[in-house]
C-alpha cells in the first residue's frame, strides 16, 4: 500500500462512558423522553446509543447545553423540508468546520487505501430512529436491490460509484463492516457521501423491503400501488425512500430530528431522534433542542417576518440589503444579527459563452485579450463600496483565503481597475471606435454586450448597472436581459447567449482532496463552456469537443488529479488549474465574501457569531452542528 488515509476518532476504551473530571459520567436522559422510558416504550439512553457514540467536544465558542425548547425557522416552500437533513448534516463522514477535512460521523472508522479500497466500520449498536439496528444489511440492500437493480436504477449505479465506468466491488465483511473496491482510483466517493446533497449508499432496509417486489407480500404491494395511484412498485418504493427530502414521517432516519408532520401542511414539526448517535463530552445525548419547527411563508415576506421575531434561526431568503432593516429590529424582536461571509469563489461573476453560436461573438469571447480587457474595465472597489459597504472581497472567481490552495495572484491577476490597459487591449484586437467613442464588432455591428440573467435578484441588476458605467469608458455598451431560469439555461446551452451572469465557484474553500472539476469543462451547467461540458458528461454523444488548447490543458490536469494517488500531486494540479484560470479569465469575477445576514434568537447559544456560509461544502448551518445549539433561560 503506497498511500493510505485513515479517518478515525480515538475514544475511551470504556465503551460509551464519557470521561469527566471524576471518571466516567452517567449519561443524562433528555426530560422530554423520560415518560417514554419509564413506560417502557423507549429503552434507557445507555441502550439507545451505539457502544461507541460520536463524542462532540465543545470548544471555542460552544458551551455545554441544556435540554429543551423548540427552534422555529421559516421556509419558502414544502421543498425546503430538505433542510431537516441539511441542517442536521448527519453523514457517514462530514467536513470539519475549521479544516474542511473529512472526519467520521455515522461511521466509527474509515480506512482509505489509495482511493481504490474503502473500508467502513459502523458503530456497533447504532439504531435507526425507530430503534431498528443500523447494520451492513442497510448497505447491501442499497447496492444489490437498488443500485444494481435495473428496475430501480435503469442506468446503473450513480456516477460517483463508478471509476472509469466500472462500478467496482461491494463486500459485507461482517455485520458492522463493509468494503468498496475499485481497480482505479475513485477520489469522488468520500466527498459524495459527505456532501450537502449526499449520495446515500445505505437505506433502512427493514422498512423499504415491504415496498420492494423481491421481499414484499405481493397482495400488499399491489394494494400500495393502487392506494398511491402509482404505475408500479418502483414508483411506490421511490416515493417512500426520499431520505434527503424529509417528507415521509414513516421513513426511519439517522438525523438528529425526524419529521412527524405529513405533507401537505404549512407548519412542519420534526422531533428529536431518541437513537441519535452523538453525545457531548458531559454525557448529554444530542440534540439539545427537542423540536425543529419549519413554518412555510411567502419567500418575499420571510425577511419581514424574521425581522418581526417570527424565526429563532434564519438565513434562507435573507440578503445583504435586508441587513439595515434586520439590525434596526434586533432589540425589539429579541434576536441577534450576525454577518457571516459567503464562501463562493465569486458572489457575482460574468460568463462569456465560449460556445456561442454567433461566430463573431464566439471568436471574440475566445480571445483572452478581450476577456482581460472586460475584467480590467470593471471598478470593483466602486461596486464594493456602493453595494456592500466595503465589506466584500474584490477580485477574480477563485478560492478564498480560508482555502489552503489560496494565492494572492489568483485573486488579483487582471482584476485591477485599469481603463487605459483595457482600451489598449481592445485596440490591439482591432475593435474600432466610431466618432462617438463606441466600438464596433469586426462585421460592423455595434459592440453592445447583452448580459442575460435569471431575473431572480435585483442585486444582479444593481451590479450590472455599475459595470455599465465603466464599460462605456472603453466604448462598450452593456444591456441586460432578464429571463426565467429554465429559459436562461436553455439559451446558454444552445449557444444563443453571448454572456450571462451567475455566482462563481461553488466551493471557495477547496482543499487538494476535493475535486477541481469545476475548473475544467466537465459539466453542461458550466455557463462559460456548456457544449464542451455536455460532451464530457455524455462521453461524446452530445455537445462539442473542446477545441481550445487551454481547455485541453484543463482537462488533462483534471484527469491527472483523478488518477493521482499522492496529495502533493493533487495539490499541484489544483495550482496549475487555478493559475491558468487567473491568467485566462474564463469567468470574470467581481466580488466575493459578501455578508450573509443570519438571525439567531438572543437566547440561542452555540451559534457562531462569525462564520463562513456556503451550501457546498458546509450545508449552511449544518457544518456548525445545530444539534449542539441550545436555548438559555430568558
Amino acid at each position: 500500500m503506497t498511500f493510505a488515509r485513515i479517518l478515525t476518532f480515538t475514544l475511551a476504551a470504556c465503551a460509551w462512558a464519557v470521561a469527566g473530571s471524576g471518571g466516567a459520567q452517567t449519561l443524562v436522559e433528555p426530560p422530554s423522553l423520560a415518560a417514554q422510558v419509564q413506560s417502557g416504550r423507549l429503552p434507557p439512553m445507555g441502550e439507545r446509543l451505539p457502544a461507541n457514540p460520536r463524542i462532540v467536544k465543545l470548544a471555542d465558542y460552544k458551551t455545554p447545553g441544556k435540554y429543551g425548547g423548540d427552534l422555529t425557522t421559516l421556509i419558502g416552500s414544502a421543498g425546503d423540508l430538505r433542510l431537516i437533513n441539511v441542517y442536521g448534516y448527519t453523514r457517514l463522514v462530514t467536513y470539519d468546520e475549521k479544516t474542511f477535512e473529512l472526519v467520521p460521523d455515522l461511521l466509527e472508522d474509515v480506512v482509505n487505501e489509495d482511493d481504490r479500497v474503502f473500508t467502513f466500520k459502523l458503530r456497533k449498536g447504532h439504531r435507526w430512529s425507530d430503534g431498528h439496528p443500523f447494520t451492513a444489511e442497510d448497505f447491501r440492500y442499497y447496492w444489490e436491490d437498488m443500485a444494481l437493480n435495473k428496475d430501480v436504477s435503469p442506468s446503473g449505479p450513480p456516477k460517483t460509484l463508478l471509476a472509469d465506468d466500472n462500478p467496482g466491488t461491494f463486500e459485507v465483511l461482517d455485520e458492522y463492516t463493509v468494503r468498496y473496491s475499485w481497480t482505479k482510483p475513485n477520489p469522488f466517493f468520500l466527498p459524495a457521501i459527505a456532501a450537502t446533497t449526499p449520495l446515500f449508499v445505505y437505506r433502512p432496509a427493514h422498512y423499504l423491503k415491504q415496498f420492494h417486489v423481491k421481499y414484499a407480500d405481493r397482495d400488499k404491494l399491489r394494494k400500495a400501488v393502487l392506494d398511491d395511484g402509482q404505475r408500479n412498485w418502483v414508483a411506490v418504493h421511490f416515493r417512500r425512500d426520499r431520505q434527503y427530502r424529509s417528507d415521509n414521517p414513516d421513513l426511519p432516519t439517522l438525523d438528529p430530528w425526524r419529521i412527524v408532520t405529513r405533507p401537505p401542511a404549512n407548519r412542519f414539526i420534526a422531533e428529536r431522534n431518541p437513537f441519535f448517535h452523538r453525545v457531548d463530552e458531559h454525557g448529554r445525548q444530542l440534540p439539545y433542542i427537542n423540536r425543529l419547527i419549519l413554518v412555510q411563508a411567502n419567500s418575499k415576506l420571510i425577511a419581514a417576518k424574521a425581522g418581526s421575531g417570527e424565526s429563532d434561526l434564519q438565513s434562507r431568503n435573507l440578503f445583504f440589503n435586508n441587513y439595515t432593516f434586520l439590525k434596526n429590529n434586533e432589540k425589539r424582536a429579541n434576536y441577534n444579527v450576525y454577518l457571516w461571509r459567503e464562501a463562493k469563489g465569486s458572489h457575482f461573476a460574468l460568463f462569456p459563452n465560449l460556445n456561442a453560436s454567433d461566430p463573431v461573438w464566439r471568436k471574440l469571447n475566445r480571445d483572452v485579450r478581450y476577456r482581460r480587457a472586460l475584467s480590467l474595465a470593471i471598478d470593483r472597489t466602486l461596486i464594493n463600496r456602493v453595494l456592500y459597504f466595503g465589506l466584500a472581497v474584490e477580485g477574480n472567481n477563485t478560492v478564498l483565503k480560508e482555502s489552503p490552495l489560496y494565492r494572492d495572484e489568483y485573486r488579483t491577476k487582471w482584476a485591477r481597475h485599469d481603463i487605459r490597459e483595457a482600451n489598449r487591449l481592445l485596440d490591439e484586437i482591432g475593435l474600432k471606435r466610431r466618432g462617438d467613442g463606441l466600438r464596433e464588432l469586426p462585421d460592423g455591428r455595434m459592440m453592445d454586450i447583452i448580459v442575460e440573467t435569471a431575473g431572480e435578484e435585483s442585486e444582479q441588476s444593481d451590479v450590472l448597472e455599475l459595470i455599465r458605467e465603466t464599460w462605456i469608458d472603453v466604448g462598450i455598451r452593456l444591456f441586460t436581459r432578464p429571463l426565467q431560469r429554465e429559459v436562461f439555461r436553455n439559451r446558454i446551452f444552445a449557444g444563443e447567449t453571448v454572456m450571462s451572469v451567475w455566482s462563481g465557484l461553488e466551493n471557495g474553500v477547496a482543499t487538494a482532496d476535493m475535486s477541481p472539476a469545476e475548473l475544467a469543462p466537465t459539466q453542461q451547467i458550466h455557463l462559460q463552456w456548456p457544449k464542451w461540458g455536455q460532451h464530457y458528461e455524455t462521453s461524446g454523444q452530445a455537445g462539442e469537443a473542446p477545441d481550445m488548447p487551454a481547455a485541453h490543458t484543463l482537462m488533462a490536469f483534471n484527469e491527472s488529479w483523478i488518477k493521482g494517488g499522492s496529495r502533493s500531486l493533487r495539490e499541484k494540479m489544483w495550482h496549475e488549474m487555478l493559475a491558468l484560470h487567473a491568467d485566462q479569465v474564463f469567468t470574470i469575477g467581481v466580488v466575493t465574501g459578501v455578508r450573509q445576514p443570519v438571525i439567531a434568537r438572543a437566547t440561542l447559544r452555540n451559534v457562531p457569531k462569525e462564520a463562513l456560509y456556503n451550501w457546498e461544502p458546509g450545508a449552511q448551518f449544518g457544518i456548525y452542528q445545530p444539534d449542539t445549539f441550545w436555548f438559555a433561560t430568558e
